[in-house]
């Protein structure tokens, strides 16, 4: 059975910084493809990042553009998780940030889409205030 379990999310002040964790059991990191996925109130779920590994090495790396150059996805291999750093936050950031996995052997050379994922966590909330 595949859990994610999300933590690190809070709130911080426009342009703070926050690290998400997202720690996977039943479900082996460094060999699949995982992403984060936020939903702000009264918006529809979007992909944040994403990335594909085989046999621990790095694939593809992806990120929304409205975060290019403010996030960063990570995998910590021996921990079995994935982060994402968090940076230069603004307001329009706050949502609520969601671990996803995709079925195992799946392959995406693009942003994955919130609908391609088959695994979530349960949520963690982050809120930037200005």
């Amino acid at each position: 059975q595949v859990q994610l379990v999300e933590s690190g999310g809070g709130s911080v002040q426009a342009g703070g910084s926050l690290r998400l964790s997202c720690t996977a059991s039943g479900y082996t990191v460094s060999s699949n493809c995982m992403g984060w996925v936020r939903q702000a109130p009264g918006k529809e779920r979007e992909g944040v990042a994403s990335f594909c590994a085989r046999d621990y090495f790095p694939l593809y790396t992806y990120y929304d553009d409205s975060v290019k150059g403010r996030f960063t996805i990570s995998r910590d291999n021996a921990k079995n998780a994935v982060d994402l750093q968090l940076t230069s936050l603004k307001p329009e950031d706050t949502a609520m940030y969601y671990c996803a996995a995709a079925r195992t052997g799946a392959r995406f050379n693009r942003l994955i889409r919130p609908d391609e994922y088959n695994y979530w966590g349960q949520g963690t909330q982050v809120t930037v205030s200005s």
